[in-house]
């Protein structure tokens, strides 16, 4: 760091060589006059080095600075003064001046006593400790923030003198640049020299600079390797967090990057591996890159004859100004290499310059890498490997206490893997880590495009992915593998597509508002994200349900804590992996999979969850909601249960109104929050409609859903199972006619027939309640009284989608109009579109998936006013 130090005598002599021992750059010493002949300590010493000494009488003339000496002290271009022991008065604009201000050495233990005889006062009031404080300088030069104090015991027949040379004089020198020190203090320290050039200390024969510090939280432990820091209460910890360091007060903080003497910087996980990892082979087009880079640096480094592998950035002579050069010539050649200044400090060779371009244009850019122990499985012609661990801050970890549960393969009722399961602690973690990406990481300061290239390339690797994500989705929850691929999968990836686009569009507007005379004003809105956000998604499309609420939410800026359902929780591990390999920040993304009761409880709980969105049964939708209000006001959005109606008129394309309504039913094995509850079919064409919806029926294909030509796949879990067999057992006992179905198939697994019910009374359970199955629930209506069977449509307290087939335009319209449901469909079903809007009314619950309008439910709005 450039020093200027400000003071006299023999302690500002000690202190300044202990400055230049530590490796700072003294730009100036500024001391006393001469007195008869004869030069102050530290004046003299720093002549000897060759150091500026400047020896001005007076800093100050009617308590203001004198200009020109001001300005001669500005010209040293000093980044923190150290004032040792200062008799002058010095004007606040040379105090303030620097980036990091002024330190003063103080002999007491403010507030005890102030001013120049503090040391005498001390021992006047007969105190029994004594000491000394170093702070932060402001006007006085007696008060300001205390950066340490030491203290020692006054002896009864102590004097100036003796407590002086025992403690004052040979402790505050080591004081001003102490490693035993409180947390606190070290970090305030190291982030208060963060970025010209850092708290020092010698580590291993060499100075090693420290960046990049955080607070951790108390009782903080981790596993690494202990490194010594001469000086420290106990030797730091490197883990592959960064660089523990143990404050003299029992707590800790965490150091990101170290920078050693030859300008070489690495990330502090690293400092036990650095220069280990393997080299990358170049391609014909990235060894054009580099030859291209090569010239890049001849440029830059003018006095170099040529630029070899070896050849080093810092050592050849470039400076502050020719990393910003260099970082943006690489943009220039390869805008896919999102470079850092830092790039540029941690890779200061040629060869490992470009090795770490190549890696970030191939997405392989981790800092440390992803371990990720993988359950692999050879089926369906692939081999997959499976995450199975909770994912929390960029890493795959273990539940507290090693806990886990099994997921179960719904085609054999088998056990897939062992999962890990989440508990409150988890819950905890991950929250913490979301927030401080969210208001301290990288996330929180990039632009709004870069997040959006983050997304589009998330996107593509599912894209690459997308058979294994397809497989792992169809073996876990039942889907038929052609569905998983095309629906379950495919809108996930043009959900992410979708909302990448958007990204760089979000935006306020400006407000014409009353304007009081002779004032004017500008008042406009900006669109902020809310921040933490807990995603809690169901079991029937469980990496849709993802996509859906996810895409949004990060488009938008915040951060995620998601919990899949307990019953399908492999495509949501699998897609945190993919998304770290996509470059997200650690702390971005976090999945939990876990218990409903214990980790979703706690994520309507938690006071630092400012958002929860929420997918799954009213019943459930409504305990949420409540624990969101009562823990913090927590901003919600619900899609929950459904009972949808579909009204088939007489007019209707017949072909169409049966192919589209046996997809209204049994698409997704009747698992489908949109499905067709209730068909009200035109009584004149009713027994027709029947016949034909049977027929196909019988023409499905029960089977693996693997098999390609599999038509129905099993439900998804053995309770969901249960509960379908007594639905159709209800109806049944209630009057209601099985034409087909209602019970289990007789083979391994959870299968389940496809149902029709027909002669469905309006008061029968299997009219009112939703099966969320493979059961179809058919009613007549009197021919031509469309007003009588859109009361019956709508009575119900549901009101998630709808649907009618008729080819009367009007009838349509007036119909579509009529029904109190977030979606309907005419002439059509089930289909949905990432830029359509999709939501409930009534107890189907509130706010949007997808489109624009899923945007503002992951966002806050800002009216700012300003008078000019």
């Amino acid at each position: 760091m450039r020093i200027a130090v400000i003071g006299q005598s023999v302690f500002g002599l000690e202190v300044y060589k202990e400055l230049r021992k530590e490796g700072h750059t003294i730009v100036g010493v500024f001391t006393i006059p001469d007195k008869d002949g004869k030069a102050d300590p530290l004046g003299a010493e720093a002549e000897k080095d060759g150091v500026n000494v400047f020896k001005f009488p007076r800093w100050r003339l009617k308590g203001k600075g004198i200009p020109e000496v001001v300005q001669v002290y500005k010209a040293t271009g000093a980044e923190l003064n150290v004032m040792p022991f200062c008799s002058q008065f010095i004007p606040m604009e040379v105090i303030d001046h620097p980036a990091h201000g002024s330190i003063i050495y103080h002999p007491s233990l403010l507030p005890r006593h102030r001013g120049a005889s503090a040391i005498n006062w001390t021992l006047i009031h007969g105190d029994k400790k004594g000491g000394f404080t170093v702070f932060w300088a402001d006007d006085g030069l007696d008060t300001g923030p205390i950066l340490l104090q030491r203290e020692c015991d006054v002896e009864p027949d102590d004097t100036v003198n003796t407590i002086y040379k025992r403690f004052l004089f040979p402790e505050g020198v080591k004081g001003t640049i102490d490693w035993n020190q409180s947390a606190q203090a070290l970090h305030n320290w190291i982030r208060g020299n963060d970025k010209v050039p850092g708290a020092w200390a010698e580590v291993d024969g060499q100075k090693v600079t420290f960046y990049g510090s955080s607070l951790l939280d108390s009782g903080a432990t981790a596993i690494g390797q202990p490194l010594e820091i001469p000086g420290a209460s106990q030797p730091g910890l490197v883990t592959k967090a960064g660089l523990m360091l143990f404050g003299n007060d029992g707590k800790t903080l965490l150091v990101k990057n170290l920078q050693f003497k030859d300008g070489k910087m690495i990330a502090a996980a690293r400092y036990f591996s650095s220069g280990s990892s393997a080299s990358v082979e170049l391609t014909e087009e990235e060894k054009a890159f580099a030859e291209q880079m090569r010239g890049v640096w001849k440029s830059i480094l003018t006095n170099v004859d040529a630029i070899e592998d070896s050849t080093d950035f810092f050592k050849s002579g470039a400076a502050s100004m020719d990393v910003v050069r260099l970082v943006e010539e690489v943009k220039l050649r390869a805008s896919g290499c999102q470079l850092q200044n830092e790039d540029v400090y941690m890779n200061t060779t040629f060869q490992d310059f470009i090795q770490m371009c190549v890696r970030k244009l191939r997405g392989e850019d981790d800092e440390e890498e992803l371990v990720v122990d993988y359950v692999e499985k050879n089926i369906n012609n692939m081999t997959i490997r499976m995450p199975h661990q909770l994912f929390i801050n960029g890493e795959f970890v273990d539940a507290e206490g090693g806990k886990t549960y099994k997921t179960i393969n719904p085609t054999d009722g088998t056990a897939i893997c062992d999962v890990s399961l989440a508990q409150a602690s988890d819950v905890d973690r991950a929250v913490a880590a979301a927030k401080e990406a969210f208001e301290e990481g990288e996330w929180g300061k990039i632009n709004p495009r870069d997040r959006g290239r983050l997304l589009y390339k998330l996107a593509d690797l599912m894209e690459e992915h997308q058979e294994e994500l397809a497989t792992i989705e169809s073996m876990d929850s039942g889907a038929v593998y052609t569905l998983a691929l095309k629906t379950h999968v495919g809108m996930s990836i043009q959900t992410f597509r979708y909302f990448a686009g958007w990204c760089d569009k979000i935006q306020g507007c400006t407000i014409p508002i009353n304007q009081a005379r002779p004032n004017r004003n500008l008042t406009f809105t900006k669109k902020e994200p809310i921040g933490v956000c807990a995603i809690v998604i169901p079991w029937n499309y469980p990496l849709m349900m993802l996509a859906w609420k996810t895409a949004a939410c990060l488009a938008a800026g915040n951060t995620v804590v998601l919990k899949p359902a307990q019953v399908t929780p492999l495509t949501a591990v699998k897609f945190a992996e993919l998304a770290a390999r996509a470059g997200f920040p650690k702390g971005v993304i976090n999945i939990l999979p876990g218990s409903g009761a214990l980790v979703g409880q706690r994520l309507s709980d938690h006071p630092d969850v400012r958002k929860l969105g929420f997918t799954g049964s009213t019943e459930i939708g409504k305990h949420i909601m409540k624990s969101c209000a009562v823990s913090n006001v927590k901003k919600v959005s619900l899609e929950l249960g459904g009972k949808s109606p579909l009204i088939i008129f007489s007019d209707c394309d017949m072909d169409k109104a049966v192919r589209m309504g046996m997809s209204a039913v049994f698409f997704n094995k009747g698992e489908n929050c949109i499905a067709a509850g209730r068909l009200f079919v035109e009584e004149n064409i009713h027994d027709q409609y029947v016949k034909r919806v049977v027929e196909e029926v019988k023409k499905m294909k029960i089977g693996d859903p693997l098999d390609r030509s599999t038509d129905h796949g099993p439900q998804n879990h053995k309770a969901h199972l249960d509960k379908l067999v007594e639905y159709c057992q209800t109806g049944v006992r209630e009057g209601a006619t099985l034409v087909c179905g209602g019970k289990q198939v007789s083979r391994p697994g959870f299968f389940f027939e496809p149902t029709i019910f027909t002669d469905v009374q309006d008061h029968m359970f299997i009219a009112i309640e939703e099966s969320f199955g493979p059961v179809m629930i058919l009613s007549k209506f009197k021919s031509g009284d469309v007003d009588e069977v859109l009361r019956r449509a709508n009575a119900t307290e549901y009101g998630l989608a709808s649907g009618v087939f008729t080819r009367d335009i009007s009838k349509a319209l007036y119909v579509s109009e009529k029904l109190n449901a977030g979606t309907v469909f005419v002439n059509t079903y089930n289909k949905t579109d990432v830029a359509a809007p999709f939501g409930g009314f009534k107890q189907s619950g509130f706010g949007k998936d997808l489109g624009q309008e899923a945007l503002n439910e992951y966002l806050k709005t800002k009216a700012v006013t300003v008078e000019y």
